[in-house]
Protein backbone atom coordinates (compact mmCIF):
# COMPACT_ATOMS: atom_id res chain seq x y z
CA UNK A 1 0.00 0.00 0.00
CA UNK A 2 1.42 3.38 -1.02
CA UNK A 3 1.72 6.35 1.32
CA UNK A 4 -1.18 8.29 -0.22
CA UNK A 5 -3.60 5.43 0.48
CA UNK A 6 -2.40 5.12 4.06
CA UNK A 7 -2.95 8.84 4.65
CA UNK A 8 -6.44 8.66 3.08
CA UNK A 9 -7.46 5.74 5.31
CA UNK A 10 -6.10 7.43 8.40
CA UNK A 11 -8.03 10.57 7.55
CA UNK A 12 -11.21 8.62 7.10
CA UNK A 13 -10.83 6.90 10.47
CA UNK A 14 -10.19 10.24 12.15
CA UNK A 15 -13.32 11.66 10.58
CA UNK A 16 -15.38 8.70 11.75
CA UNK A 17 -14.10 9.03 15.28
CA UNK A 18 -15.05 12.67 15.16
CA UNK A 19 -18.62 11.55 14.45
CA UNK A 20 -18.82 9.80 17.82
CA UNK A 21 -18.03 6.26 16.58
CA UNK A 22 -21.23 5.92 14.54
CA UNK A 23 -19.35 5.00 11.37
CA UNK A 24 -17.22 2.36 13.07
CA UNK A 25 -20.39 0.65 14.42
CA UNK A 26 -21.86 0.53 10.93
CA UNK A 27 -18.73 -1.04 9.43
CA UNK A 28 -18.44 -3.65 12.18
CA UNK A 29 -22.16 -4.44 12.00
CA UNK A 30 -21.89 -4.86 8.23
CA UNK A 31 -18.95 -7.27 8.55
CA UNK A 32 -20.74 -9.29 11.18
CA UNK A 33 -24.02 -9.51 9.27
CA UNK A 34 -22.68 -10.06 5.77
CA UNK A 35 -22.14 -7.80 2.81
CA UNK A 36 -24.86 -5.67 1.34
CA UNK A 37 -25.26 -8.20 -1.47
CA UNK A 38 -25.67 -11.16 0.97
CA UNK A 39 -29.35 -10.77 1.94
CA UNK A 40 -30.01 -14.40 2.89
CA UNK A 41 -29.29 -14.22 6.62
CA UNK A 42 -30.83 -10.79 6.97
CA UNK A 43 -34.06 -11.87 5.29
CA UNK A 44 -34.40 -15.07 7.33
CA UNK A 45 -33.93 -13.25 10.63
CA UNK A 46 -36.63 -10.79 9.59
CA UNK A 47 -39.05 -13.65 8.81
CA UNK A 48 -42.16 -13.46 10.99
CA UNK A 49 -43.60 -17.00 11.59
CA UNK A 50 -46.71 -15.52 13.19
CA UNK A 51 -47.70 -13.63 10.05
CA UNK A 52 -47.46 -16.02 7.10
CA UNK A 53 -48.25 -14.83 3.63
CA UNK A 54 -51.01 -16.61 1.76
CA UNK A 55 -48.89 -16.29 -1.38
CA UNK A 56 -46.04 -18.79 -1.61
CA UNK A 57 -42.55 -17.47 -2.41
CA UNK A 58 -41.69 -17.31 -6.10
CA UNK A 59 -39.53 -20.07 -7.51
CA UNK A 60 -36.54 -17.72 -7.57
CA UNK A 61 -37.10 -16.61 -3.95
CA UNK A 62 -37.48 -20.18 -2.78
CA UNK A 63 -34.33 -21.36 -4.53
CA UNK A 64 -32.34 -18.39 -3.17
CA UNK A 65 -33.43 -19.16 0.40
CA UNK A 66 -32.84 -22.91 0.00
CA UNK A 67 -29.35 -22.27 -1.46
CA UNK A 68 -28.45 -20.00 1.44
CA UNK A 69 -29.53 -22.74 3.87
CA UNK A 70 -27.76 -25.55 2.01
CA UNK A 71 -24.56 -23.54 1.45
CA UNK A 72 -24.22 -22.90 5.18
CA UNK A 73 -25.05 -26.50 5.97
CA UNK A 74 -22.47 -27.84 3.50
CA UNK A 75 -19.82 -25.60 5.10
CA UNK A 76 -20.80 -27.04 8.50
CA UNK A 77 -21.88 -23.58 9.65
CA UNK A 78 -24.68 -24.90 11.82
CA UNK A 79 -25.85 -21.62 13.32
CA UNK A 80 -25.81 -19.96 9.93
CA UNK A 81 -27.85 -22.75 8.35
CA UNK A 82 -30.28 -22.82 11.27
CA UNK A 83 -30.70 -19.07 10.92
CA UNK A 84 -32.21 -19.64 7.49
CA UNK A 85 -35.12 -21.58 9.06
CA UNK A 86 -38.30 -20.61 10.87
CA UNK A 87 -37.14 -22.25 14.14
CA UNK A 88 -33.35 -21.65 14.42
CA UNK A 89 -32.91 -23.20 17.88
CA UNK A 90 -34.60 -26.50 17.00
CA UNK A 91 -32.88 -26.66 13.62
CA UNK A 92 -29.41 -26.03 15.06
CA UNK A 93 -29.65 -28.93 17.51
CA UNK A 94 -31.02 -31.28 14.82
CA UNK A 95 -28.22 -30.35 12.40
CA UNK A 96 -25.61 -31.05 15.09
CA UNK A 97 -27.23 -34.41 15.85
CA UNK A 98 -27.20 -35.22 12.12
CA UNK A 99 -23.46 -34.55 11.91
CA UNK A 100 -22.66 -36.43 15.10
CA UNK A 101 -24.88 -39.44 14.40
CA UNK A 102 -23.49 -39.95 10.90
CA UNK A 103 -19.90 -39.06 11.86
CA UNK A 104 -20.17 -36.63 8.98
CA UNK A 105 -16.97 -35.88 7.07
CA UNK A 106 -18.25 -33.97 4.04
CA UNK A 107 -21.61 -32.79 2.74
CA UNK A 108 -22.61 -31.45 -0.66
CA UNK A 109 -25.83 -30.64 -2.52
CA UNK A 110 -26.78 -30.59 -6.17
CA UNK A 111 -29.71 -30.18 -8.55
CA UNK A 112 -31.40 -27.52 -6.43
CA UNK A 113 -34.71 -26.91 -8.20
CA UNK A 114 -38.06 -25.35 -7.29
CA UNK A 115 -41.01 -27.58 -8.15
CA UNK A 116 -43.79 -25.17 -7.27
CA UNK A 117 -46.32 -25.05 -4.39
CA UNK A 118 -45.87 -27.67 -1.67
CA UNK A 119 -48.66 -30.25 -1.38
CA UNK A 120 -47.77 -30.83 2.28
CA UNK A 121 -46.99 -27.42 3.75
CA UNK A 122 -49.70 -24.87 2.97
CA UNK A 123 -48.46 -21.59 1.53
CA UNK A 124 -44.97 -22.93 0.86
CA UNK A 125 -42.88 -23.51 -2.25
CA UNK A 126 -41.11 -26.83 -2.51
CA UNK A 127 -37.43 -27.01 -3.47
CA UNK A 128 -35.86 -30.38 -4.25
CA UNK A 129 -32.16 -31.26 -4.19
CA UNK A 130 -29.76 -34.19 -4.06
CA UNK A 131 -27.61 -34.89 -1.00
CA UNK A 132 -24.20 -36.56 -1.00
CA UNK A 133 -22.76 -37.25 2.44
CA UNK A 134 -19.46 -38.83 3.35
CA UNK A 135 -20.24 -40.66 6.59
CA UNK A 136 -18.76 -43.41 8.72
CA UNK A 137 -18.30 -46.39 6.43
CA UNK A 138 -18.86 -44.81 3.03
CA UNK A 139 -20.69 -42.31 0.85
CA UNK A 140 -24.45 -41.97 1.08
CA UNK A 141 -26.58 -40.19 -1.51
CA UNK A 142 -30.30 -39.51 -1.42
CA UNK A 143 -32.90 -37.06 -2.78
CA UNK A 144 -34.49 -34.60 -0.39
CA UNK A 145 -36.55 -31.41 -0.30
CA UNK A 146 -37.44 -28.36 1.81
CA UNK A 147 -40.49 -26.14 1.94
CA UNK A 148 -39.88 -22.38 1.87
CA UNK A 149 -42.39 -20.04 3.53
CA UNK A 150 -42.87 -16.30 3.25
CA UNK A 151 -44.19 -13.88 5.86
CA UNK A 152 -46.30 -10.80 5.15
CA UNK A 153 -43.28 -8.55 5.53
CA UNK A 154 -41.81 -10.13 2.40
CA UNK A 155 -39.06 -12.19 4.08
CA UNK A 156 -38.71 -15.95 3.58
CA UNK A 157 -37.38 -18.93 5.56
CA UNK A 158 -36.94 -22.67 5.26
CA UNK A 159 -39.74 -24.44 7.13
CA UNK A 160 -38.06 -26.79 9.60
CA UNK A 161 -39.07 -30.34 10.46
CA UNK A 162 -37.13 -33.59 10.80
CA UNK A 163 -37.78 -34.58 7.19
CA UNK A 164 -35.36 -31.80 6.13
CA UNK A 165 -32.61 -34.14 7.35
CA UNK A 166 -34.06 -37.14 5.54
CA UNK A 167 -37.48 -37.54 3.87
CA UNK A 168 -40.02 -39.11 6.23
CA UNK A 169 -37.83 -38.90 9.34
CA UNK A 170 -40.27 -38.59 12.26
CA UNK A 171 -39.94 -36.55 15.42
CA UNK A 172 -37.94 -38.49 17.97
CA UNK A 173 -36.01 -40.34 15.27
CA UNK A 174 -32.44 -39.70 14.16
CA UNK A 175 -29.81 -41.04 11.79
CA UNK A 176 -26.75 -43.12 12.51
CA UNK A 177 -23.88 -44.44 10.37
CA UNK A 178 -21.35 -47.18 10.96
CA UNK A 179 -22.31 -50.49 12.56
CA UNK A 180 -26.02 -51.02 11.94
CA UNK A 181 -28.03 -51.14 15.16
CA UNK A 182 -30.03 -54.13 16.33
CA UNK A 183 -33.44 -54.12 14.72
CA UNK A 184 -32.50 -52.04 11.71
CA UNK A 185 -32.00 -55.10 9.52
CA UNK A 186 -34.66 -57.24 11.14
CA UNK A 187 -34.43 -60.77 12.49
CA UNK A 188 -34.84 -63.83 10.33
CA UNK A 189 -37.38 -66.31 11.71
CA UNK A 190 -36.69 -69.73 10.26
CA UNK A 191 -38.05 -73.26 10.18
CA UNK A 192 -36.50 -76.14 12.10
CA UNK A 193 -34.00 -76.63 9.27
CA UNK A 194 -32.36 -73.36 10.32
CA UNK A 195 -32.59 -71.73 6.90
CA UNK A 196 -36.14 -71.58 5.48
CA UNK A 197 -37.55 -68.09 6.13
CA UNK A 198 -41.05 -68.38 7.58
CA UNK A 199 -42.07 -65.02 6.12
CA UNK A 200 -42.07 -66.78 2.75
CA UNK A 201 -45.20 -68.71 3.77
CA UNK A 202 -48.46 -66.76 3.39
CA UNK A 203 -49.99 -68.22 6.56
CA UNK A 204 -46.92 -67.51 8.69
CA UNK A 205 -46.01 -63.93 7.75
CA UNK A 206 -47.74 -62.35 10.73
CA UNK A 207 -46.54 -65.09 13.06
CA UNK A 208 -42.95 -64.66 11.85
CA UNK A 209 -43.15 -60.89 12.35
CA UNK A 210 -44.44 -61.35 15.90
CA UNK A 211 -41.75 -63.87 16.78
CA UNK A 212 -39.10 -61.60 15.25
CA UNK A 213 -40.13 -58.79 17.59
CA UNK A 214 -40.41 -60.87 20.74
CA UNK A 215 -38.07 -63.85 20.64
CA UNK A 216 -34.35 -63.66 21.35
CA UNK A 217 -32.34 -64.30 18.18
CA UNK A 218 -28.98 -66.07 18.05
CA UNK A 219 -25.91 -65.70 15.88
CA UNK A 220 -25.63 -63.18 13.13
CA UNK A 221 -23.12 -60.41 12.48
CA UNK A 222 -24.03 -56.73 12.08
CA UNK A 223 -23.42 -54.94 8.82
CA UNK A 224 -22.38 -51.33 8.32
CA UNK A 225 -24.40 -48.57 6.73
CA UNK A 226 -26.91 -45.83 7.53
CA UNK A 227 -30.03 -46.41 9.61
CA UNK A 228 -32.90 -44.63 11.29
CA UNK A 229 -32.99 -45.12 15.08
CA UNK A 230 -35.62 -44.24 17.65
CA UNK A 231 -35.13 -42.10 20.75
CA UNK A 232 -33.71 -45.08 22.61
CA UNK A 233 -31.20 -45.92 19.88
CA UNK A 234 -33.01 -49.02 18.63
CA UNK A 235 -32.95 -49.61 14.89
CA UNK A 236 -36.09 -48.66 12.97
CA UNK A 237 -35.07 -48.95 9.33
CA UNK A 238 -31.91 -49.49 7.30
CA UNK A 239 -31.42 -46.80 4.64
CA UNK A 240 -28.05 -47.76 3.17
CA UNK A 241 -25.85 -50.84 3.48
CA UNK A 242 -22.10 -50.48 2.99
CA UNK A 243 -21.10 -53.95 4.20
CA UNK A 244 -23.82 -56.61 4.36
CA UNK A 245 -24.15 -58.42 7.68
CA UNK A 246 -25.64 -61.79 8.45
CA UNK A 247 -29.02 -61.53 10.23
CA UNK A 248 -29.56 -63.14 13.58
CA UNK A 249 -32.09 -65.96 13.47
CA UNK A 250 -34.86 -67.40 15.58
CA UNK A 251 -35.26 -71.10 14.93
CA UNK A 252 -38.80 -72.46 15.26
CA UNK A 253 -40.32 -75.94 15.32
CA UNK A 254 -41.99 -75.50 11.91
CA UNK A 255 -41.26 -78.24 9.38
CA UNK A 256 -40.70 -76.42 6.08
CA UNK A 257 -41.81 -79.35 3.95
CA UNK A 258 -44.98 -80.01 5.91
CA UNK A 259 -45.78 -76.29 6.01
CA UNK A 260 -45.63 -76.25 2.21
CA UNK A 261 -48.13 -79.13 2.14
CA UNK A 262 -50.38 -77.36 4.64
CA UNK A 263 -50.43 -74.17 2.57
CA UNK A 264 -51.65 -76.21 -0.41
CA UNK A 265 -54.10 -78.23 1.68
CA UNK A 266 -56.17 -75.24 2.86
CA UNK A 267 -56.52 -74.25 -0.80
CA UNK A 268 -57.69 -77.72 -1.91
CA UNK A 269 -60.18 -77.48 -4.78
CA UNK A 270 -62.69 -79.68 -2.91
CA UNK A 271 -63.15 -76.88 -0.34
CA UNK A 272 -64.53 -74.54 -3.02
CA UNK A 273 -62.62 -71.60 -1.49
CA UNK A 274 -64.29 -71.95 1.91
CA UNK A 275 -62.18 -70.60 4.81
CA UNK A 276 -60.04 -73.35 6.29
CA UNK A 277 -57.45 -73.75 9.01
CA UNK A 278 -55.16 -76.60 9.97
CA UNK A 279 -52.44 -77.39 12.52
CA UNK A 280 -49.99 -80.29 12.59
CA UNK A 281 -48.06 -81.35 15.70
CA UNK A 282 -45.30 -83.77 16.51
CA UNK A 283 -47.29 -85.79 19.06
CA UNK A 284 -44.10 -86.97 20.76
CA UNK A 285 -43.07 -83.53 22.04
CA UNK A 286 -45.82 -81.01 21.19
CA UNK A 287 -43.75 -79.20 18.56
CA UNK A 288 -45.93 -77.30 16.09
CA UNK A 289 -44.92 -78.49 12.61
CA UNK A 290 -47.37 -76.52 10.45
CA UNK A 291 -50.00 -73.80 10.73
CA UNK A 292 -52.00 -72.81 7.67
CA UNK A 293 -55.21 -70.97 6.94
CA UNK A 294 -57.20 -69.45 4.10
CA UNK A 295 -60.01 -66.90 3.88
CA UNK A 296 -60.40 -63.39 5.27
CA UNK A 297 -61.26 -64.27 8.88
CA UNK A 298 -57.69 -64.24 10.17
CA UNK A 299 -55.73 -67.24 11.34
CA UNK A 300 -58.56 -69.66 12.09
CA UNK A 301 -56.02 -72.44 12.65
CA UNK A 302 -55.04 -71.02 16.05
CA UNK A 303 -57.77 -68.43 16.64
CA UNK A 304 -60.86 -69.83 14.88
CA UNK A 305 -62.91 -70.51 17.97
CA UNK A 306 -65.86 -72.69 16.95
CA UNK A 307 -68.00 -75.51 18.28
CA UNK A 308 -65.95 -78.64 17.45
CA UNK A 309 -68.89 -80.97 16.92
CA UNK A 310 -68.31 -84.67 17.24
CA UNK A 311 -64.53 -84.41 17.56
CA UNK A 312 -65.40 -83.60 21.20
CA UNK A 313 -66.58 -87.22 21.57
CA UNK A 314 -62.91 -88.10 22.13
CA UNK A 315 -62.98 -86.19 25.43
CA UNK A 316 -66.54 -87.35 26.23
CA UNK A 317 -65.46 -90.98 25.80
CA UNK A 318 -62.39 -90.41 27.96
CA UNK A 319 -64.57 -88.97 30.72
CA UNK A 320 -66.92 -91.98 30.55
CA UNK A 321 -63.94 -94.34 30.75
CA UNK A 322 -62.08 -92.49 33.51
CA UNK A 323 -64.89 -91.26 35.72
CA UNK A 324 -67.56 -93.96 35.28
CA UNK A 325 -65.47 -97.01 34.43
CA UNK A 326 -67.21 -97.74 31.10
CA UNK A 327 -65.42 -99.52 28.25
CA UNK A 328 -65.76 -99.41 24.45
CA UNK A 329 -68.11 -102.40 24.70
CA UNK A 330 -70.43 -100.69 27.20
CA UNK A 331 -73.99 -100.15 25.99
CA UNK A 332 -74.71 -96.85 24.26
CA UNK A 333 -78.06 -97.16 22.41
CA UNK A 334 -78.15 -95.14 19.18
CA UNK A 335 -81.71 -93.84 18.79
CA UNK A 336 -83.16 -91.54 16.13
CA UNK A 337 -83.69 -88.86 18.79
CA UNK A 338 -82.90 -88.33 22.45
CA UNK A 339 -84.56 -85.90 24.89
CA UNK A 340 -82.46 -84.16 27.53
CA UNK A 341 -83.53 -81.24 29.74
CA UNK A 342 -86.65 -80.63 27.64
CA UNK A 343 -84.59 -80.48 24.43
CA UNK A 344 -84.71 -83.07 21.66
CA UNK A 345 -81.43 -84.06 19.99
CA UNK A 346 -81.04 -85.84 16.64
CA UNK A 347 -78.32 -87.57 14.67
CA UNK A 348 -76.66 -86.34 11.52
CA UNK A 349 -78.25 -87.57 8.26
CA UNK A 350 -77.15 -91.07 7.36
CA UNK A 351 -76.71 -92.33 10.94
CA UNK A 352 -79.00 -95.32 11.43
CA UNK A 353 -80.64 -96.12 14.73
CA UNK A 354 -79.12 -99.07 16.59
CA UNK A 355 -80.67 -99.73 20.01
CA UNK A 356 -77.99 -102.36 20.72
CA UNK A 357 -75.06 -100.07 19.97
CA UNK A 358 -71.92 -99.94 22.10
CA UNK A 359 -69.76 -96.87 22.79
CA UNK A 360 -67.23 -98.08 20.22
CA UNK A 361 -69.91 -98.54 17.57
CA UNK A 362 -71.51 -95.18 18.35
CA UNK A 363 -68.10 -93.52 18.15
CA UNK A 364 -67.34 -95.13 14.79
CA UNK A 365 -70.54 -93.91 13.12
CA UNK A 366 -70.64 -90.70 15.24
CA UNK A 367 -74.07 -91.27 16.79
CA UNK A 368 -75.05 -88.15 18.74
CA UNK A 369 -77.89 -89.68 20.72
CA UNK A 370 -75.65 -92.38 22.20
CA UNK A 371 -73.35 -89.80 23.76
CA UNK A 372 -76.21 -87.55 24.79
CA UNK A 373 -77.83 -90.47 26.63
CA UNK A 374 -74.67 -91.84 28.28
CA UNK A 375 -73.09 -88.47 28.99
CA UNK A 376 -76.25 -87.00 30.43
CA UNK A 377 -77.12 -90.11 32.42
CA UNK A 378 -73.70 -90.95 33.90
CA UNK A 379 -72.00 -87.56 34.09
CA UNK A 380 -74.87 -85.17 34.78
CA UNK A 381 -77.51 -87.12 36.67
CA UNK A 382 -75.35 -89.59 38.56
CA UNK A 383 -72.05 -87.75 38.60
CA UNK A 384 -70.68 -84.24 38.24
CA UNK A 385 -71.93 -81.80 35.59
CA UNK A 386 -68.41 -80.38 35.34
CA UNK A 387 -66.92 -83.79 34.46
CA UNK A 388 -66.27 -82.93 30.80
CA UNK A 389 -64.55 -79.66 31.76
CA UNK A 390 -62.41 -81.42 34.36
CA UNK A 391 -61.38 -84.17 31.91
CA UNK A 392 -60.40 -81.58 29.29
CA UNK A 393 -58.33 -79.57 31.77
CA UNK A 394 -56.75 -82.30 33.87
CA UNK A 395 -56.04 -84.91 31.18
CA UNK A 396 -56.03 -83.05 27.85
CA UNK A 397 -54.33 -79.89 29.14
CA UNK A 398 -57.03 -77.41 28.15
CA UNK A 399 -56.07 -73.94 29.38
CA UNK A 400 -54.30 -70.72 28.46
CA UNK A 401 -51.29 -71.80 26.46
CA UNK A 402 -48.31 -69.71 25.45
CA UNK A 403 -46.90 -71.31 22.32
CA UNK A 404 -43.94 -68.89 22.37
CA UNK A 405 -42.61 -65.80 20.65
CA UNK A 406 -45.55 -63.66 21.69
CA UNK A 407 -47.84 -65.44 19.23
CA UNK A 408 -51.41 -65.13 20.47
CA UNK A 409 -53.81 -68.06 20.41
CA UNK A 410 -57.47 -68.29 21.43
CA UNK A 411 -58.21 -70.56 24.37
CA UNK A 412 -60.77 -73.38 24.01
CA UNK A 413 -63.67 -73.46 26.43
CA UNK A 414 -65.78 -76.17 28.05
CA UNK A 415 -67.68 -74.34 30.80
CA UNK A 416 -67.92 -76.25 34.09
CA UNK A 417 -71.33 -74.86 35.02
CA UNK A 418 -73.53 -75.18 31.91
CA UNK A 419 -77.27 -75.39 32.38
CA UNK A 420 -80.33 -76.59 30.48
CA UNK A 421 -79.88 -78.09 27.06
CA UNK A 422 -76.21 -77.14 27.04
CA UNK A 423 -75.60 -79.82 29.67
CA UNK A 424 -76.36 -82.41 27.01
CA UNK A 425 -75.09 -80.52 23.95
CA UNK A 426 -71.57 -80.30 25.40
CA UNK A 427 -71.06 -84.05 24.99
CA UNK A 428 -71.31 -83.75 21.20
CA UNK A 429 -69.27 -80.55 20.97
CA UNK A 430 -72.16 -78.11 20.64
CA UNK A 431 -73.77 -75.58 22.97
CA UNK A 432 -71.14 -73.45 24.68
CA UNK A 433 -68.22 -75.74 23.91
CA UNK A 434 -65.60 -74.07 21.68
CA UNK A 435 -62.23 -75.14 20.33
CA UNK A 436 -59.61 -74.39 17.67
CA UNK A 437 -57.79 -76.69 15.26
CA UNK A 438 -54.71 -76.17 17.46
CA UNK A 439 -56.51 -77.60 20.49
CA UNK A 440 -58.09 -80.49 18.59
CA UNK A 441 -54.72 -81.44 17.08
CA UNK A 442 -53.42 -81.54 20.65
CA UNK A 443 -56.34 -83.76 21.73
CA UNK A 444 -55.41 -86.31 19.04
CA UNK A 445 -51.74 -86.01 20.04
CA UNK A 446 -52.60 -86.74 23.68
CA UNK A 447 -54.38 -89.93 22.63
CA UNK A 448 -51.61 -91.13 20.31
CA UNK A 449 -48.73 -90.16 22.60
CA UNK A 450 -50.50 -91.41 25.73
CA UNK A 451 -49.94 -88.06 27.41
CA UNK A 452 -50.39 -84.32 26.98
CA UNK A 453 -47.51 -82.32 25.48
CA UNK A 454 -48.40 -78.63 25.32
CA UNK A 455 -47.97 -77.28 21.76
CA UNK A 456 -45.06 -74.87 21.26
CA UNK A 457 -43.56 -73.12 18.23
CA UNK A 458 -40.14 -72.42 19.77
CA UNK A 459 -37.93 -75.34 20.81
CA UNK A 460 -37.15 -75.13 24.51
CA UNK A 461 -40.25 -73.03 25.22
CA UNK A 462 -41.85 -73.79 28.59
CA UNK A 463 -44.66 -76.31 28.27
CA UNK A 464 -47.52 -76.47 30.74
CA UNK A 465 -48.22 -79.92 32.11
CA UNK A 466 -51.60 -81.60 32.59
CA UNK A 467 -52.65 -82.46 36.13
CA UNK A 468 -52.49 -86.16 35.35
CA UNK A 469 -51.46 -88.26 32.35
CA UNK A 470 -54.09 -90.06 30.36
CA UNK A 471 -54.28 -93.63 31.64
CA UNK A 472 -52.85 -96.38 29.47
CA UNK A 473 -56.27 -98.03 29.59
CA UNK A 474 -58.13 -94.97 28.33
CA UNK A 475 -55.49 -94.18 25.69
CA UNK A 476 -55.69 -97.73 24.43
CA UNK A 477 -59.48 -97.62 24.22
CA UNK A 478 -59.45 -94.32 22.31
CA UNK A 479 -56.71 -95.44 19.91
CA UNK A 480 -58.72 -98.54 19.04
CA UNK A 481 -61.91 -96.56 18.45
CA UNK A 482 -60.16 -93.83 16.42
CA UNK A 483 -58.54 -96.54 14.30
CA UNK A 484 -62.01 -97.93 13.53
CA UNK A 485 -63.23 -94.46 12.52
CA UNK A 486 -60.37 -94.21 10.00
CA UNK A 487 -60.71 -97.70 8.56
CA UNK A 488 -64.46 -98.35 8.54
CA UNK A 489 -66.20 -95.35 10.10
CA UNK A 490 -67.00 -91.76 9.17
CA UNK A 491 -63.41 -90.89 8.17
CA UNK A 492 -62.86 -93.93 5.96
CA UNK A 493 -63.78 -92.22 2.66
CA UNK A 494 -60.71 -89.99 3.06
CA UNK A 495 -58.35 -91.92 5.35
CA UNK A 496 -59.16 -95.59 4.72
CA UNK A 497 -56.08 -97.52 3.66
CA UNK A 498 -53.57 -95.21 5.38
CA UNK A 499 -51.34 -97.13 7.77
CA UNK A 500 -51.42 -96.41 11.50
CA UNK A 501 -54.07 -93.69 11.30
CA UNK A 502 -56.66 -92.91 13.97
CA UNK A 503 -59.28 -90.19 13.47
CA UNK A 504 -62.50 -88.52 14.52
CA UNK A 505 -64.80 -86.47 12.32
CA UNK A 506 -67.09 -83.66 13.40
CA UNK A 507 -69.86 -81.53 11.92
CA UNK A 508 -71.03 -78.59 13.99
CA UNK A 509 -74.08 -76.41 13.44
CA UNK A 510 -73.46 -72.67 13.45
CA UNK A 511 -76.34 -70.37 12.59
CA UNK A 512 -77.59 -71.26 9.14
CA UNK A 513 -74.59 -73.38 8.12
CA UNK A 514 -72.32 -76.16 9.35
CA UNK A 515 -68.59 -76.36 9.94
CA UNK A 516 -66.58 -79.43 9.06
CA UNK A 517 -63.93 -80.81 11.45
CA UNK A 518 -61.54 -83.73 11.40
CA UNK A 519 -58.68 -84.61 13.73
CA UNK A 520 -56.33 -87.53 13.20
CA UNK A 521 -52.85 -88.92 13.80
CA UNK A 522 -50.39 -91.30 12.20
CA UNK A 523 -47.03 -92.68 13.35
CA UNK A 524 -45.41 -89.21 13.36
CA UNK A 525 -47.90 -86.37 13.51
CA UNK A 526 -51.32 -85.36 14.74
CA UNK A 527 -53.48 -83.04 12.65
CA UNK A 528 -56.74 -81.13 12.94
CA UNK A 529 -58.59 -79.10 10.36
CA UNK A 530 -61.64 -76.84 10.34
CA UNK A 531 -63.54 -75.77 7.22
CA UNK A 532 -66.11 -73.03 7.75
CA UNK A 533 -69.24 -73.91 5.82
CA UNK A 534 -68.12 -77.50 5.27
CA UNK A 535 -71.04 -79.82 4.67
CA UNK A 536 -69.47 -82.53 6.81
CA UNK A 537 -66.13 -83.22 8.43
CA UNK A 538 -65.06 -85.96 6.05
CA UNK A 539 -66.13 -84.12 2.89
CA UNK A 540 -64.33 -80.88 3.79
CA UNK A 541 -61.71 -81.09 6.53
CA UNK A 542 -61.03 -84.67 5.45
CA UNK A 543 -59.27 -83.48 2.29
CA UNK A 544 -57.02 -81.16 4.29
CA UNK A 545 -56.07 -83.78 6.86
CA UNK A 546 -55.36 -86.47 4.25
CA UNK A 547 -52.85 -84.19 2.50
CA UNK A 548 -50.95 -83.61 5.71
CA UNK A 549 -50.96 -87.25 6.76
CA UNK A 550 -49.66 -88.32 3.34
CA UNK A 551 -47.37 -85.31 2.86
CA UNK A 552 -48.77 -84.58 -0.58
Amino acid sequence: MNRAVKIGLAGTCTALLALGGIGIYNIVHSLASGSAGDTGSQDARAFDPSALSSTPPSDAEAVTRARAFLDSWSRRQVDGAAGETDVPGTAAQALRDYANGLHLKKLSFGHIVSVGPSSVTAGATKVTFDVTAQVAGGTWSYPSAVAVLKSTNGHSAVHWNNSVLYPGLDDGQSLTAGTLPAGAGGTKVVASDGKTDLSGFASLRDIAATIGKNAKPTGGTPGTGVAVVDAGGAGVKTLKVFVKGRPAVVRTTIDAGLQTVAERAVQDAHLQQKPAGTVALDWRNGHILAIAHSGDDGDIAINGIKSPGSTMKIITSAALFDRVGLTPSSAAPCMDSQPANSQLFHNDPGVRANPGSTIAQAFTVSCNTSFIKDGFHYLVHDGDASALHDEAVNVFGMGSWSIGGGVGTTDPSIPPDVQGGDQAAQFIGQGKVTATPLFMASVAATVRGAGFQQPVILPGQHQEAAARPISARTAGYLQSMMRDVATSGTAAPRLGGLAGVGAKTGTAEEGDHTNGWLTAYNSRISVAALVEGGSSGVDSAGYVVRRLLTGS
